[in-house]
């Protein structure tokens, strides 16, 4: 397999393991905001980024403070 393609399915990979291990947990982000992650993003500026039920935007996946077990 082409590097290219070695990479990008290396990406879709991870991607999908954050999907699978993110969707449906409880968060709570550094700036107090609270709630279930409701999808993951991937932003080619910012990174992976989440959008939790209940508050509108989408937020780098590194503000979680705290995730459910």
């Amino acid at each position: 397999m082409p590097f290219p393609k070695q990479h990008a399915s290396a990406i879709l990979r991870e991607y999908h393991k954050a999907e699978v291990e993110l969707i449906g947990k409880a968060v709570v982000l550094s700036d107090g905001k609270a709630g279930t992650v409701e999808a993951i993003f991937l932003d080619e500026m910012h990174g992976l980024r989440i959008s939790i039920a209940g508050h509108p935007g989408k937020w780098p996946v590194s503000t979680i403070k705290l995730l459910q077990a």
